[in-house]
């Protein structure tokens, strides 16, 4: 069935071109009439080709029509892209003038690939996890909903109260996340509380350093494109940055110990916390070397970028890397404090004999 609705939405997409309002068209002969190569001042090489490009129109008034446009791309397709026969793509400015078709090509048509991409996900979340799979996309749904709000509300707003919609929303986060994944119970409270108390303690020390050492090393000029106020923009994203990994090492803290106590009836809550510390010392390290990956795969390119146009690894480091490098710091604390915060909470929560009623 799986497989089915796999090829089902990769047959949908791959032919959905009447339901895009912009022209798409399909490559049927590519032909190439240039090439030059190009150099600059810091001895970076390149080189530019020019193709041909035959396609068939495949929506719009003039669908089944022929036409050629021009495309011009480099090898390392960086700014570009070399189009293949077989490629649908959208185009700009079309137009007719004395019978004749006229067009630019805007890119590649992605649906397809992406659809793709989000029923494997989906797919593979269901098939591993059953319920606690359909909880945790409901979860995602809901919260990507909301998260579109919210961007609208700013908008709307014009930036003037955004420290105030992303905190509001970050709690509504957690607390749809933890309700769809783990029910009403006593251990969503206890990893909600701990998530909480964690994260608005890490983001609090982190706009106090900023405050108190006057934003030294802290580059708000490389959030490029960025219209509104920057410095609250930064603290609502690192926000948003703390609460996943916070409330990751809350949830398997919660978990382990809830196993725990069910397997063994008899521990007390001395030994539940002592078992949360040593849980969160285990995921403590991966989590955190995980935020950091993230981090630099996101900061590669622009690193690269940098270096090689001649600028030196300090400044390379405070435009690209600075704010990643704060941010990633500021989620390493959420997670030191959500370890003995959440192993105090579950160890007081599941310590009293009645534990195992409450819990189901």
């Amino acid at each position: 069935m799986t497989l089915v609705i796999g090829g089902l939405v990769f047959l949908f997409t791959s032919h959905d071109a009447a339901v895009y309002s912009r022209p798409v068209a399909v490559v049927t002969k590519v032909e190439q009439t240039g090439r030059q190569k190009q150099s600059d001042q810091f001895k970076n090489t390149d080189e530019m080709y020019e193709q041909r490009l035959t396609v068939r129109l495949l929506n719009t008034k003039y669908r089944g029509r022929t036409l050629t446009v021009s495309n011009h791309y480099t090898v390392s397709e960086t700014m570009s892209l070399k189009y293949r026969v077989g490629n649908q793509v959208c185009l700009n400015q079309l137009s007719a003038k004395h019978g004749r078709l006229s067009a630019t090509v805007n890119g590649l048509k992605r649906d397809t690939v992406l659809a793709m991409l989000l029923w494997l996900a989906i797919a593979m979340l269901v098939l591993m996890m059953g319920r606690a799979g359909l909880r945790a996309l409901a979860s995602l749904v809901a919260n990507t909903a909301l998260f579109m709000l919210a961007i609208q509300i700013d908008l709307k707003w014009q930036g003037s109260g955004i420290l105030l919609i992303f905190s509001l929303l970050a709690f509504v986060f957690t607390v749809i996340s933890l309700l769809l994944v783990m029910g009403p119970t006593k251990k969503m409270a206890a990893a909600l509380l701990a998530t909480v108390v964690a994260t608005s303690v890490s983001v609090t020390i982190s706009w106090f350093l900023i405050e108190a050492s006057h934003e030294r090393g802290i580059y708000f000029e490389s959030m490029m494109y960025v219209t509104q106020v920057q410095r609250p923009l930064y603290i609502a994203e690192t926000l948003l940055g703390s609460l996943g990994a916070v409330m990751d090492v809350a949830s398997d803290i919660v978990a382990t110990l809830f196993e725990i106590k069910r397997l063994q009836p008899e521990i007390d809550r001395r030994q539940l916390l002592a078992a949360g510390r040593r849980v969160g010392r285990q995921v403590m390290g991966p989590l955190t070397n995980v935020l950091m990956l993230i981090f630099a795969a996101e900061m590669l390119t622009s690193s690269v970028l940098f270096l090689r146009n001649g600028n030196p690894w300090g400044y390379t480091f405070s435009m690209t890397m600075s704010l990643g490098i704060t941010q990633s710091l500021v989620c390493s604390i959420g997670i030191i404090l959500a370890i003995p915060l959440t192993s105090l909470l579950m160890a007081a929560m599941v310590g009293t004999g009645r534990w195992h009623h409450e819990y189901h």
